[in-house]
């Protein structure tokens, strides 16, 4: 029984966003990122209300040339499975969403450790090094190299942009659905609106989107796994997006995605830069004080 709970444990840990930063949640980026000082975010992972694990993300954009690096660890009840994971990626910004030109990925877990290497030029995935290699299963969707065209790695998908007119918080910027390649599978990330909230935490105070996440799988997946199919029909997940001083851009500060094992949360305890402290946005009107 142990050895099955352990599995399901590492089948449900390995897709989290801190641990893989493949999660199924994240968005895109805007062409007025001038931001100097570098945002570092501290986040907790919880799973059924028990924290497992912690990560930090820090992020730099300066003219139009972006970076972010995120690493994550199990703790406490997570760690009985092990694992800690770490990815980069780095590109220009584009008018409508990041124009990615590498990402790196590395996951341990107590099953394993896999790593990937993945060159993109104009958007298009032009090299991919999985080692081990992903294994090959009959269910699996076949990939073709179209699947690899017009695509955003799962890091840089978790910059949101906001368009040069309207508020960092406005409704409009929920809406939008994100192609995302992982290394293995293609998948679309479908955002809506779904509220706006007010919060405070150590280093930001004030307005957070609230967004409907849905996942779509395009190839790659293994269309008959009951985790493939259980994510696809899941209309419990949202991302709570808050807005980065000195940049026209969001950032999740809370990811929530109910798992067959229990809903896993993804929440930053700490929003702060290596600089000058985040200035709430003001006067904006909350249209929605609850999410959906």
């Amino acid at each position: 029984m142990r050895r099955g709970l352990n599995s399901g444990w590492r089948r449900t840990l390995a897709r989290t966003p801190l641990v893989t930063a493949a999660a199924s949640t994240w968005l895109s980026l805007s062409a007025a990122a001038t931001l100097a000082a570098p945002l570092n975010v501290d986040y907790g992972l919880w799973l059924s209300g028990l924290r497992i694990g912690s990560g930090e993300l820090s992020g730099s954009f300066e003219g139009s040339q972006y970076r972010l690096e995120l690493r994550g660890r199990l703790s406490g009840l997570g760690a009985l499975v092990g694992g800690d994971g770490s990815a980069t990626a780095a590109g220009s910004v584009t008018s409508a969403r990041p124009t990615p030109a590498a990402f790196t990925a590395r996951v341990r877990t107590s099953a394993g450790e896999r790593s990937l290497r993945m060159g993109v030029a104009g958007g298009n995935v032009v090299a991919v090094q999985v080692d081990p290699p992903l294994e090959d299963r009959p269910d699996r969707v076949p990939l073709s190299e179209v699947h690899k065209r017009a695509v955003i790695d799962p890091l840089s998908a978790m910059i949101a942009p906001v368009p040069a007119r309207g508020g960092l918080t406005d409704p409009a910027n929920c809406n939008r659905s994100v192609p995302v390649f992982d290394g293995g599978t293609r998948f679309d990330v479908v955002l809506s609106y779904g509220g706006t909230r007010l919060i405070e935490k150590a280093g930001y105070s004030g307005p957070v989107l609230v967004c409907n996440v849905r996942y779509v799988p395009i190839a790659g997946h293994r269309m008959h796994r009951p985790a493939t199919q259980f994510m696809q029909e899941n209309r419990d997940m949202s991302v709570w997006l808050a807005p980065v001083e000195g940049a026209r851009v969001l950032l999740p500060f809370r990811i929530s995605i109910r798992t067959m094992i229990g809903t896993s949360v993804v929440e930053a305890t700490r929003w702060g830069y290596d600089g000058p402290q985040i200035v709430p946005t003001s006067g904006q009107r909350l249209r929605n004080s609850k999410p959906q």
